[in-house]
């Protein structure tokens, strides 16, 4: 059985080429060749071409033909195309951006996607996000062209050779033995991630029941998500070292924009249950060894200070700038607690419900 895998290289590429190569198929990557990495061995067949036009991609691959395509880069509607006919089974890779309210919120009412959204949720129409409604549009070119295939949309996936690594962004700051990390609103944004080796073995267990899944669409992360603020500590929690976690009001925040994602302070949860129930997904890797890995990795890998990697992070590491900021905030922060409400008690607010204490009594000890 012969496999194509396009991408290859990226996060997911390595766990995909080795999982197919474990399942008896001869594989080949179909990659520009712009990043070669030492996972994939020199026994693995080299295709170099771009994935993204419809000439490139004939001038790659020619006619040439597989059992199996799994397409995780490049134009997906141009390698579907050319897929007609040369390919028994197309498993299809793209992202979750593809739903209406993800880039503007404020495209759905009351502003948000749903929480958390599956993958019969709203998707972007012509009206709405233009890279969204891309990503949609695309889907459906692919099952159009190949009706059995199956299509992941991955959420933000983490880990080596993750081309814009947002946990840098807390990475650095405990290497430069920052006191804070600032987060919008508390931190407590809902943002769906995946491990690489974990969103690799989604792909794989479609790879395995053809039959469950043909002309399948599955939302994909790992099983278990933190907030915004807990995948902070979590950074800090393997890097041996706590950090501050300085909440300020979104409006002020743009130092954490990076650990938002996309940099809207909206939940972007998705549903997994279709995942879980039709392929029997499960984490092979628990989040908290996961982000272990993930962190080592960076720590391994350092990215250059203001290079190419903390460019499309888009983290400024303008550190005296948030040192104001938060100088300013706790002058702010000093200035209207004697205007807040005193909270009652312990800030504790007991139930509504009674609990008498004898028959027949008409109240307890609450009034209640």
């Amino acid at each position: 059985m012969r496999a194509l895998v396009v991408g290859g290289t990226g996060p997911t590429g390595p766990f995909i080429v080795d999982g197919l190569r474990q399942r008896g198929y001869e594989v080949a990557i179909f990659h520009r060749g712009t990043h070669e990495i030492p996972e994939i061995g020199p026994d693995i067949e080299h295709v170099h071409g771009d994935p993204h036009f419809p000439e490139t991609i004939r001038d790659a691959l020619g006619e040439r033909t597989f059992d199996l395509v799994v397409a995780t880069y490049g134009r997906l509607r141009h390698l579907a195309e050319h897929f007609v006919g040369r390919v028994g089974r197309l498993v299809s890779v793209g992202g979750f951006p593809v739903y209406k309210g993800f880039w503007d919120p404020y495209e759905l009412h009351p502003p948000g996607m749903f929480v958390p959204v599956a993958e019969d949720g709203p998707t972007a129409g012509p009206d709405d996000n233009r890279f969204s409604h891309l990503i949609r549009s695309t889907e459906e070119a692919v099952l159009s062209s190949h009706p059995a295939a199956t299509h992941f949309r991955y959420p933000y996936v983490y880990g080596p050779y993750q081309v814009a690594p947002v946990e840098w962004s807390v990475v650095r700051r405990i290497l430069d033995r920052r006191p804070f990390v600032i987060v919008s609103d508390g931190g407590h944004a809902l943002y769906t991630r995946g491990f690489a080796q974990n969103m690799a073995h989604a792909v794989l267990a479609a790879v395995d029941q053809p039959d469950r899944c043909a002309g399948q669409v599955y939302n994909c992360g790992d099983e278990v998500q933190y907030s915004v603020r807990q995948w902070v500590e979590l950074i800090a929690e393997a890097m041996g070292t706590p950090i501050e976690v300085l909440s300020l009001p979104h409006e002020l925040a743009a130092a954490g924009d990076p650990l938002l994602v996309d940099g809207g302070g909206f939940h972007r949860l998705l549903d997994l249950q279709k995942l879980r129930v039709d392929l029997g997904y499960h984490d092979v890797v628990p989040v908290r060894d996961a982000v272990e890995r993930a962190v080592r990795w960076l720590v391994e890998h350092r990215p250059e200070p203001g290079g190419d990697v903390e460019e499309r992070v888009g983290d400024a590491f303008d550190y005296d700038a948030e040192d104001r900021l938060a100088a300013a905030w706790g002058r702010a922060l000093d200035g209207v607690r004697p205007l807040a409400p005193a909270r009652a008690g312990d800030g504790y607010r007991p139930h509504a419900y009674a609990h008498p204490a004898a028959p027949g009594q008409a109240s307890d000890h609450r009034n209640r």
